[in-house]
């Protein structure tokens, strides 16, 4: 998974021709509407204002894809579409960075980005980084980290890859320790015959984030459930997903380089993960619900007034409702620092019996 998706050149992120959104394989809320772009906005207002209106608040994001997000935040943000002067107070004070591995990439993201090339800048890796305060934020990034497949037969098996002439085959081994840990350290139990998947790489990816944050605020948008929604026996074959065209399939042994492949999230470990690390976790709840409470109305009375247009509002509610993207998506934010903020987003009555599931 990882060689597919990352190898140099060739992986399905990495090479020149890498395209994401309606003409690509598959499209984020960034993609479906730019009010999801503003509420992230909002958001990092909100952000600034809690942790005392830091001189330079620093927005980090991770898998900017093709930059929709930064670009419809940043114009939020700039006031050019709304007259708050609490928009232009964080404007002047904010600081963007995209982390980018990709250069075709990266190139295109500038393109779209060039009235803010005062406010952006761009680093291959966090290692380039200086600590910061203020916000890491990605949407669909930890479902593209690569994963360990796993069966459970007499023991829990790993699944590796090997090649039969030209043809790939699957070849079960005993699972390595950190493998067997995560499963222990979850306590999760698998029936035989259950296949599943692992995702280790999220612990060394919030280390690197926690080490970079000095103070402040991890966002994270992707579709994903808690460890005992997660490993239920609906989800006997696991989520391991390819995604070619618009087209999903389970093959990942195909179209090599050319389909993106995604696991979803085990929000457990972020949470357990990153309250080791000092990243408490302050919010969870799905996307709709998350917008809904964090002032969506508000916003769409911003940019439509009395007269919002109908087939705007049709995309909109893609970003809300549980058949679209408000359901399968959540959000959860992680704070670094003194106290526990309250955040508006995760307001809502019936959102504290969310978090409860961690306890």
């Amino acid at each position: 998974m990882e060689m597919t998706l990352y190898y140099p050149c060739l992986g399905y992120y990495t090479k020149d021709s890498a395209k994401i959104g309606r003409t690509g394989d598959f499209y984020t809320s960034p993609h479906l509407h730019s009010i999801f772009g503003a509420m992230i906005g909002k958001q990092m207002m909100e952000m600034w204002e809690l942790i005392g209106r830091p001189e330079i608040f620093h927005v980090v994001e991770m898998g900017a894809g093709m930059g929709y997000l930064a670009k419809d935040m940043l114009e939020y943000l700039s006031g050019s579409k709304s007259n708050d002067k609490r928009q232009k107070d964080i404007f002047e004070h904010l600081k963007y960075t995209i982390v980018e591995l990709n250069l075709a990439v990266k190139t295109k993201q500038q393109e779209l980005l060039s009235e803010f090339m005062d406010k952006v800048n761009w680093i291959s890796n966090l290692n380039e980084l200086e600590s910061v305060t203020g916000c890491f934020l990605s949407n669909e990034l930890l479902d593209a980290f690569p994963v360990r497949l796993v069966e459970m037969d007499n023991e829990i098996k790993e699944i590796y890859v090997s090649l039969n002439g030209d043809d790939f085959v699957e070849i079960k081994m005993p699972c390595t320790r950190e493998v067997e840990e995560y499963f222990r350290e979850f306590g999760i139990e698998l029936p035989k015959g259950f296949r599943t998947e692992a995702n280790l790489k999220i612990k060394s990816w919030l280390k690197e984030v926690s080490n970079k944050l000095f103070k402040g605020f991890v966002l994270t948008i992707d579709y994903g459930y808690p460890a005992e929604d997660y490993y239920i026996e609906d989800r006997n074959r696991g989520t391991l997903l390819c995604y070619h065209q618009h087209q999903i399939n389970e093959n990942p042994y195909q179209n090599i380089g050319e389909q993106d492949l995604t696991a979803h999230v085990n929000f457990s470990s972020l949470k357990k993960w990153g309250d080791e690390l000092g990243l408490k976790t302050i919010g969870f709840c799905p996307q709709g619900t998350y917008l809904v409470s964090l002032g969506i109305d508000e916003v769409i009375n911003e940019i439509y007034g009395d007269s919002p247009d109908f087939f705007e509002i049709a995309k909109i509610k893609g970003l809300i409702l549980p058949q679209g993207m408000g359901e399968s998506h959540k959000v959860m934010v992680q704070y670094k620092g003194d106290g526990e903020p309250i955040l508006r987003g995760f307001a809502l009555r019936n959102q504290k019996g969310k978090l409860e599931i961690y306890d």
